[in-house]
């Protein structure tokens, strides 16, 4: 695979990593500033710089407490959340080989929002019967809940599409819309048992937001996002291979039900804690690897770094105008990137889906 690791790091795959870094910076200066109280990108620059000792800039109490306790986590948060939605998409197209693949599409995150609904209505009841009064759920539960659920359903597609060792994309796209209409039902089924409080956090994981971020949270859905976007990489080489077919990736060395099964098991990963922590949204998995391999090329040792650097800037870009659109107010995230995502999805379907794995 020596000719993928020249295309890896030519001029042009590193001129689109330093503007990724650069447009990311720019967004996080944004969101950090950007809400119904406003702070200046310069300003925001001046109290960073301040708190490193380069300048003599200080942030008023009212900032600090806007800054560092409300929207830096909120920041923190969609840029692990985008990267991992980002990461899981690329690693769905090239486990099948297409790039209509997309976590949301395929019923990924309606498997995953299932589960974290579930541990919300039913281990909310379960420790009102067994706990003390008073006592509440974990977060945790809900990550794991969620990267549970991813799973089950990223297994149960892949059981479902591939017959003899080959993948239908047909098969998959229906198994997917069947599998997200089967987690719908069950997840309407809990809604309408569901008590009022439990109605408010359901309504969250229907519409996505980044409005529920604290650093707990954060802290919480930190370690498993960055193992994926550390590994995912590692399965570049196998990926790259995979395009040829599974049966050329086999004789050039690659162990491909181990290839198969670690992609399963990071995309549910990825899924999950993005979920858990930010509801369903969708289309962020198929949007942006699309954009960075018609930049850079199929090559998965550069595809996979990109995709997270640009999922987390579009996440967080997305998260800044949901603010703005109809501040004071925000509108839910999950509605920007479908009304993105979804003419996106129809243009590839019209320009015949597979044109850029060609």
């Amino acid at each position: 695979m020596q000719g993928s690791e020249a295309v890896a790091f030519r001029p042009g795959v590193m001129l689109l990593f330093v503007t990724l870094a650069l447009l990311m910076a720019a967004v996080v200066v944004l969101s950090l500033g950007a809400g119904a109280v406003d702070i200046s990108p310069r300003r925001v620059l001046a109290i960073f710089a301040g708190g490193l000792g380069l300048t003599d800039q200080t942030a008023t109490p009212r900032e600090a407490l806007v800054l560092f306790d409300i929207r830096a986590p909120r920041t923190l948060l969609g840029l692990l959340a985008g990267a991992a939605l980002a990461v899981s998409g690329a690693l769905m197209q090239g486990l099948f080989r297409n790039p209509l693949a997309d976590p949301s599409l395929v019923g990924v995150s309606s498997g995953s929002a299932l589960a974290a609904a579930a541990s919300i209505v039913v281990g909310d009841r379960l420790i009102a019967a067994f706990w003390p009064a008073g006592t509440t759920l974990p977060f945790a539960v809900l990550p794991a809940a969620a990267f549970l659920g991813g799973l089950i359903t990223t297994t149960v597609l892949y059981v479902i599409a591939t017959r003899q060792g080959r993948t239908s994309v047909t098969t998959m796209l229906l198994a997917g819309v069947a599998l997200a209409a089967l987690a719908g039902a069950l997840t309407g089924l809990l809604v309408y048992v569901a008590d009022d409080r439990q109605l408010r956090d359901l309504t969250f994981w229907s519409l996505g937001s980044l409005g529920g971020a604290t650093w707990t949270k954060v802290a919480a859905v930190a370690p498993a996002v960055l193992l994926v976007i550390v590994a995912a990489p590692v399965l570049a080489r196998g990926l790259n291979a995979l395009l040829l077919g599974e049966a050329e990736a086999y004789h050039v060395g690659v162990a491909v039900q181990r290839l198969k099964r670690l992609a399963i098991l990071l995309t549910a990963l990825a899924v999950g804690v993005a979920v858990a922590a930010c509801g369903a949204i969708g289309f962020v998995g198929i949007v942006v690897p699309h954009v960075i391999r018609l930049a850079c090329g199929p090559d998965h040792r550069a595809l996979l770094p990109a995709s997270a650097l640009l999922g987390g800037s579009l996440l967080v870009g997305a998260d800044v105008l949901a603010r703005l659109l109809v501040s004071p107010s925000e509108l839910p995230i999950g509605i920007l990137t479908a009304a993105v995502g979804a003419p996106f999805f129809l243009w590839l379907l019209l320009r015949g889906g597979r044109g850029t794995f060609a």
